[in-house]
């Protein structure tokens, strides 16, 4: 292993340390001994493994690869919430260590799916340390991003940096600024919940949830919170901050003459966001519930998957479609993204009419955007496409063959790929992850893995590894 990989992995466990210390002190403070002795053993291991993974010296002094990078991406995946899943191991509700590790990979990947059927029986301090899991996630897969921006698209990287590439340096400096960022986002949300009467604890387990684009409720339903029209407006809100990019605010006040192609996808995504308004309250507004709707909207597009008791299930497949869609490049919500898709079709489009029409130029480039994107952008996308199909047609056959049935095992297959948590609105909100097959818990696990890092990372390895020039 070499020295970046003990450096970025002793980074994290350090998070994990000072997040286990906050739930000692916050145990200590409300008497919440139940479960105290296991964040102290998440601490002292989480310490411990920062400390050793920091000092192991290396005398590999060789560039790191993008092999290397996506590869110490992925051992982070699986080896992060092996010490996130220790308090939920050794709580007093006699978890098996697979029931523990998924939970702990469910939060780390912000997907939501849990092996408890009442939270109002859990512990507060594990209700919040559920949470906290989730707030790594999203801060780890915005780090991996910065890690792996070498394998993404020019269109995309604009968004961020004019670099070609990154340094150490720099990528120390994007990452400084992300956890910032990220950061106050998580306070301004909390602060925000509280002057709207939003209890304490809940708005800062939903802050958490919020930022990272999470699926975990400090409560069995978002009903209990949330309990008038102005509350359920101002959270639909804050969602959209896991829907656009992180560095939105940042850019549009210290970006220097306010360079569009820093705003590009911000653009396209908020004109994307306002036609889905209209046609929802237009044509889609079934129930007559302007609150119910705007939330189930913005819990969709920003991969949340939060929504009311009693949601119609008349528009789960709307809602399906508007989650494998999903937010910005630069956000935690997943998706395939807005821009890969509306490149492709307006790229599709171009070429059926240059046919047609062979005398006229068709440009490829965004609006609001001086620079076409290129033709390799396009194959990646489409490539992009094609791994998810396959991925969905996959987990949907291995559920199937787990007695689940296919409709179930579709829709599940979606959100698991898409890391967003079942809901009413999806009609699997009574869908049980404790009673699942052992086997069934491990393919959901991998498959929540690989929803979170960028599908391209797989087509890269599998051409590293499988098809070897």
């Amino acid at each position: 292993m070499n020295y970046f990989k003990l450096i970025y992995l002793s980074v994290f466990c350090g998070i994990i340390s000072l997040l286990s210390f906050f739930n000692i002190i916050y145990s200590y403070y409300l008497n919440l001994y139940l479960n105290l002795n296991t964040y102290i053993f998440t601490f002292l291991i989480s310490i411990f493994l920062a400390i050793i993974f920091y000092l192991i010296k290396s005398n590999d002094e060789k560039k790191t690869t993008i092999y290397e990078k996506i590869l110490t991406v992925l051992l982070g995946y699986f080896l992060l919430p092996l010490v996130i899943s220790i308090p939920f191991y050794f709580s007093i509700y006699n978890l098996t260590f697979i029931n523990s590790y998924f939970e702990a990979i469910s939060g780390f990947t912000s997907t939501g799916f849990t092996v408890f059927d009442n939270i109002k029986h859990i512990d507060q301090s594990l209700i919040l340390w559920r949470s906290a899991s989730q707030w790594l996630g999203g801060l780890y897969f915005l780090f991996s991003i910065v890690l792996l921006i070498d394998i993404f698209d020019h269109s995309f990287k604009k968004s961020l940096t004019n670099f070609i590439s990154f340094n150490k340096s720099e990528t120390l400096k994007q990452s400084l600024k992300i956890f910032f960022l990220y950061s106050l986002i998580t306070l301004g949300i909390f602060i925000i919940l509280n002057f709207f009467n939003i209890r304490l604890f809940n708005s800062l387990n939903l802050a958490m949830t919020v930022v990272s684009s999470g699926g975990f409720l400090p409560s069995n339903s978002l009903s209990s919170i949330l309990t008038n029209n102005t509350q359920i407006i101002v959270t639909s809100l804050l969602m959209l901050t896991s829907f656009f990019s992180i560095f939105l605010i940042y850019n549009l006040i210290f970006t220097k003459n306010h360079n569009l192609n820093f705003f590009n996808e911000d653009i396209h995504l908020l004109f994307y966001f306002l036609i889905l308004l209209i046609i929802f309250f237009v044509f889609l507004n079934l129930d007559h519930n302007f609150s119910k709707l705007f939330l189930s909207i913005t819990s969709s597009v920003s991969n949340i998957g939060f929504s009311l008791d009693n949601n119609s299930t008349n528009l789960s497949f709307v809602f399906l479609i508007l989650v494998i869609i999903g937010g910005s490049f630069f956000s935690t919500s997943s998706g395939i993204r807005f821009l890969k898709i509306y490149s492709l079709f307006k790229y599709s489009i171009n070429e059926i009419l240059s046919y047609s029409r062979p005398n006229n130029i068709y440009i490829n480039k965004h609006l609001f955007s001086k620079e076409s994107f290129k033709l390799d952008e396009i194959h990646k996308y489409f490539l992009s496409i094609i791994v998810f199909i396959i991925s969905l047609l996959s987990l949907t056959f291995l559920l199937t063959l787990s007695n689940i049935e296919f409709e179930n095992s579709f829709k599940l297959s979606i959100l698991t790929l898409m890391n967003t948590v079942n809901s009413s609105m999806y009609g699997l909100d009574s869908f049980s992850f404790y009673d699942l097959h052992f086997l069934t818990k491990y393919c959901l696990i991998l498959f929540m893995i690989i929803g979170r890092i960028e599908l391209l990372t797989l087509l890269i390895i599998s051409k590293k590894y499988l098809f070897k020039s």
